[in-house]
């Protein structure tokens, strides 16, 4: 693993993680002492936390952890609704072979296997968690669209506003396996749309998915146990009273 790479995996997961809290200023040559590597990395990885929206740079120069408001949180995730929707629709009006739906299909029916589970553990979310990412990269796959892939990779880069950011948030809830259930029902919908080419409702299908997570970021900023289950949620500003 290269220095650069190695100095933004850990600097990432110690702004998710809290460790680094919102506001605090990052300094070039502490983050150097503390990651035991060299500048040039430190500040190649500084600037890619910038472009995923993880850190600013302030006036003064350098950077500090940002900080996230419920709205913005809200906007990332309308935003990769949006352009989910939009892979979608490409997918569906490009055409996609059986062949190529296959794996979206296979996936579709493991996740069923974990809804359909007599009793939601911890483990089913996790696994549930997984799959569901699956599903997703397969979806924007489809649109056969580099340029639109890297949007979406950098919507996907706040994990808060990930298709899973907030699914862990449901083990907590009593409704749980009805939100996972209304959710497999939209995967398996937003494939029927793609595989009879039907751009407009393969678009809307994935924009209101989205909107799931915004519905249980409010569930989440409602219950602090279930916010520390979100990774990142250290980032999210507390609501005023």
């Amino acid at each position: 693993m290269s220095q650069t790479v190695s100095a933004l995996l850990q600097l990432r997961d110690l702004i998710l993680s809290g460790e680094l809290a919102p506001g605090q200023r990052l300094q070039e040559l502490a983050v150097v002492d503390r990651l035991g590597v060299s500048r040039t990395p430190v500040r190649a990885a500084l600037a890619r936390l910038q472009e995923e929206g993880l850190v600013e740079a302030i006036p003064s120069g350098g950077y500090a952890v940002r900080a996230f408001s419920e709205q913005e949180v809200n906007e990332a995730i309308e935003l990769r609704g949006v352009l989910e929707g939009l892979a979608a629709r490409l997918a569906a009006e490009k055409g996609a072979s059986p062949e190529r739906l296959a794996p979206l299909k296979a996936c579709l029916a493991e996740i069923d296997a974990v809804v359909g589970a007599p009793r939601l553990t911890e483990a089913d979310f996790e696994r549930y968690v997984e799959l569901n990412a699956r599903f997703h990269e397969q979806l924007v796959a489809l649109a056969d669209s580099p340029m639109l892939a890297q949007q979406i990779a950098r919507a996907y880069a706040l994990p808060f506003a990930s298709p899973s950011g907030f699914v862990m948030v449901q083990a907590m809830q009593p409704q749980a396996r009805h939100i996972l259930s209304v959710a497999q029902d939209q995967h398996r919908c937003v494939v029927e749309a793609i595989e009879n080419r039907e751009g407009a409702r393969a678009e809307s299908i994935m924009r209101e998915h989205a909107r799931l997570a915004r519905r249980n970021l409010e569930l989440a900023m409602r219950d602090q146990d279930a916010l520390r289950q979100v990774r990142g949620a250290a980032l999210i500003a507390p609501r005023r009273a």
